[in-house]
């Protein structure tokens, strides 16, 4: 029986991920023998726009019309998983929506959008396709989708059938509750049990990268800062020593904006 309930992580537990990558992620969550972690489907359709958040699931399933009845009746659409999940939602959250890779059915269009957004919703992933977005692109909500498509939910194949429940979007099992961590490179869930453990390890790794990246611009030379020699190490633990914390906010290289 779904009871709806969502347990979020704390904000102090979700927010480090604005500064860290999707990339960097994924090569610790492998490093622990978590593969199936990465999405495939779900690309950035807003380029740039980076989405963190605490997971509320949506599924959809394929429609067979002796159960889903009055179709096309606002008010009957009112009622189905679609509505409930976007009420769902709260400050910091993300809309994960499981729509079994479809093209043809529009999961959200700018209305319901709209509504994520303005209920708090960090951004919406979908392994199918949303609607209006030549309009909902404008919404400065982060979106992550395979494309896009006019056919709206429920008139086509597929049908909201319960939220708040376990779902697999792009080939993974992402629990209501779960971290989703999404950018230009993908979207990955993140166990929120083990967050404290990625944060650890992937932190350093963004500052190293930041002080790499700051080295090969003024000199060129990959060879001795990517991975850095003894000599190079020896220069970052002095550049350290010169830079506030967090690095990565120092020096405005990842984009953080946690809110």
């Amino acid at each position: 029986m779904n009871n709806r309930e969502i347990i979020r992580p704390s904000r102090e537990l979700v927010d480090p991920f604005w500064d860290i990558s999707v990339a960097s992620i994924s090569t610790f969550l492998r490093s622990q023998g978590i593969l199936r972690h990465a999405m495939l489907g779900p690309k950035a359709l807003t380029p740039g726009m980076k989405a963190v958040g605490t997971a509320v699931t949506l599924q959809f399933l394929p429609k067979r019309e002796d159960i889903i009845e009055g179709l096309g009746e606002e008010q009957t659409e009112k009622t189905s998983a679609l509505w409930a999940s976007i009420m769902s939602i709260e400050q910091g959250d993300v809309l994960a929506i499981d729509a079994r890779g479809h093209m043809q059915t529009g999961c959200l269009g700018e209305m319901l959008m709209t509504g994520v957004q303005a209920r708090g919703g960090k951004g919406i992933v979908v392994d199918g396709c949303l609607r209006d977005l030549p309009s909902a692109l404008d919404l400065g909500l982060p979106l992550f989708a395979r494309g896009g498509t006019p056919a709206n939910a429920g008139f086509f194949e597929m049908y909201p059938w319960d939220y708040n429940l376990p779902i697999g979007c792009g080939g993974v099992l992402i629990f209501p509750g779960d971290i989703i961590v999404a950018d230009d490179d993908g979207a990955v869930v993140v166990p929120p049990k083990i967050a404290e453990k990625v944060i650890e390890w992937c932190q350093p790794k963004e500052d190293r990268e930041i002080f790499e990246k700051m080295k090969i611009r003024e000199t060129g030379n990959v060879a001795k800062y990517h991975p850095m020699n003894e000599e190079a190490k020896q220069e970052y633990a002095e550049w350290l020593k010169q830079v506030t914390t967090p690095t990565a906010k120092a020096c405005g290289l990842l984009g953080g904006q946690a809110t």
